[in-house]
């Protein structure tokens, strides 16, 4: 039940951060900005949790390099699409794309595991399809969204289904503490991160909306690697498909004058978390 409940706290607060990075996007239109503030706030976040629970749970910080590598699937590379991909589509529906991740999981464990095909996987399967091509069928799209940010988005859902594969391998067998996993990772993104921006950021003025954006992302952070630490990817990730939900809830309350959420757009957040819940749900 602790996985459940972490899973989702995860999710509302990652589809808390989509929000309010398409915010401060509307204010600072500076998508490297906004990564790397983002992810530096994310990562100081994450380290003053991993300190603060280190005399109860230690640090383990030599086994912890392997966490390192995998920040730079996400939120190295992963980051700067997902900013990219909200920048050009909104919120709403970058967050209905990432919920598609539960189907490449599976796809993934179908594929590199050899684990056995089941009827709930198609019928899963079919649902998140049917909610992407809802997605596509809209009418009333925001003049800001572009097919380009539907493909950022994509290959986000890729990114995070490698990584949570990745992560609950390496839970497994290791004693690293959620908090130092989720900082090493972090810090493992940060480096590909500020690799790549710093040279391109010129100013730095205005970055402080994306400093809340930040510590929501670096909050969701923890809940998702402690998730991991207790639960499955098909129990943990379907849950965490759910943010596609909050993702367009929290649109409706925070951008319903800059974002169009239509009939189709919630019948396709909808479809797309049912057909991961009903993944999570048979799937062992």
């Amino acid at each position: 039940m602790a996985a459940v409940g972490l899973a989702l706290c995860s999710a509302v607060l990652f589809g808390g951060m989509s929000v309010g990075l398409r915010l401060g996007l509307d204010r600072r239109p500076d998508a490297g900005l906004a990564t790397l503030a983002t992810v530096v706030t994310a990562t100081v976040v994450t380290l003053v949790v991993a300190a603060a629970e280190a005399p109860a749970r230690g640090v383990h910080a030599g086994g912890a390099w392997p966490f390192l590598v995998a920040g730079i699937l996400q939120p190295g590379i992963g980051q700067l699409l997902v900013t990219l991909a909200i920048r050009e589509t909104g919120a709403s529906r970058a967050s209905v794309v990432f919920g598609i991740a539960p189907l490449v999981s599976v796809t993934i464990a179908l594929v590199v595991l050899r684990e056995p095909l089941r009827w709930f996987l198609v019928v899963g399967a079919l649902l998140i399809v049917a909610g992407g091509v809802e997605l596509v069928r809209e009418r009333e799209r925001p003049e800001h969204l572009r097919a380009i940010g539907l493909l950022y988005a994509l290959l986000v859902t890729i990114l995070f289904s490698a990584r949570d594969n990745l992560l609950r391998w390496l839970f497994r067998d290791s004693s690293v503490p959620p908090g130092t996993a989720a900082a090493a990772a972090l810090l493992g993104g940060l480096v590909v991160v500020a690799a790549v921006l710093v040279p391109r950021v010129r100013r730095f003025e205005g970055a402080w909306p994306f400093v809340g954006v930040g510590v929501l992302f670096g909050l969701s952070y923890l809940s998702l690697f402690e998730a991991y630490d207790r639960g499955r990817v098909t129990v943990v990730s379907p849950l965490i498909a759910t943010e596609s939900l909050f993702g367009v809830l929290l649109t409706l309350l925070f951008l319903r004058h800059s974002e169009v959420v239509g009939r189709r757009l919630a019948l396709g957040a909808l479809l797309v978390v049912a057909g991961g819940a009903l993944i999570g749900a048979f799937y062992r």
